[in-house]
């Protein structure tokens, strides 16, 4: 009798401590979507209800002509499509090269390699304001600050560190094994490379491809340094010139902000399920 009574009232403990997760969980759902739900309402809006009549609430009238002047009036097309050509090839060529370094440090012998791999990651702990004006100097000297290469070669340098560490990780916990096994069936070391070690560490890939693709979509401080002309200009530098200098039409800006944030939810949701598998797979590949 006792013993089950033991059970009833682990049970409940277990059902109220579940409850009690459940709820925080909720609340802390709630409180991260708010944000998202409020620019979302807030470019339904003019500037009255934005910040006189209605600031929080649902709009009284949905001004759907803010989305129509964003796109036709503030060159967000012009914006839009710099940033996406920018942060495309930034993931690209940081991807590429990441890879391709992990895989000569993690899997080669060679004179120096410990040495560039310490000196790879120093790059992780350079802040951006301090590389501003030299890097400013080499993309002048080099003629590439009225191009978009200027700007992504630069992002792709910023964000290689990052990755290179993330992929040699992931490399140092594949066993070594499976790429003896392959070269003794007669694999070359570049068939190896893509057949085995490519697909084996697409989890990391996932991961890194959002990773690069928001720093290279959301960065600002460079941008502004690097980008001369208008026609080059990417997102964050086309929102900050939406701002006028006596009035500003915040829900047209409201709803340019809507539109910038849809390629990176529409990334997250393409590669979520990658980056939710990563620890399973690489329990898998080790087991």
């Amino acid at each position: 009798m006792q013993q089950k009574n033991g059970k009833t009232v682990k049970s409940i403990a277990n059902r109220l401590g579940t409850l009690i997760f459940r709820m925080f969980c909720w609340i802390y759902a709630a409180f991260s979507l708010y944000p998202v739900i409020w620019l979302l309402f807030y470019s339904f809006k003019n500037n009255s209800e934005i910040f006189v009549t209605n600031p929080f609430g649902f709009p009284r009238v949905l001004h759907i002509e803010n989305y129509t002047k964003a796109w036709a009036q503030y060159d967000v097309p012009m914006y839009f499509s710099n940033s996406i050509i920018v942060s495309v090839f930034t993931v690209i060529i940081t991807i590429v090269l990441a890879l391709l370094f992990s895989y000569a440090t993690a899997r080669m012998q060679w004179k120096g390699k410990n040495i560039a791999k310490v000196y790879m990651s120093l790059g992780m702990f350079i802040p951006i304001q301090a590389i501003l004006i030299p890097v400013a100097k080499l993309v002048n000297g080099l003629g590439l600050d009225s191009t978009r290469w200027g700007l992504i070669l630069v992002y792709a340098a910023i964000n290689l560190s990052f990755a290179s560490l993330v992929f040699y990780g992931n490399l140092k916990g594949i066993p070594i094994e499976i790429e003896e096994a392959a070269c003794m069936d007669g694999a070359s070391i570049f068939k190896c490379f893509i057949k085995i070690i490519v697909p084996l560490v697409k989890p990391a890939t996932a991961t890194l491809v959002i990773y690069t693709f928001l720093n290279a979509w959301n960065e600002f401080n460079l941008a502004n340094v690097l980008i001369i002309e208008e026609k080059l200009k990417t997102l964050p530098l086309g929102l900050l010139f939406l701002q006028g200098s006596f009035t500003t039409d915040w829900g047209a800006m409201g709803a340019t902000m809507v539109i910038a944030s849809l390629p990176t939810i529409l990334l997250y949701c393409i590669f979520s399920k990658q980056v939710e598998n990563a620890m399973t797979i690489g329990g898998a590949v080790k087991g």
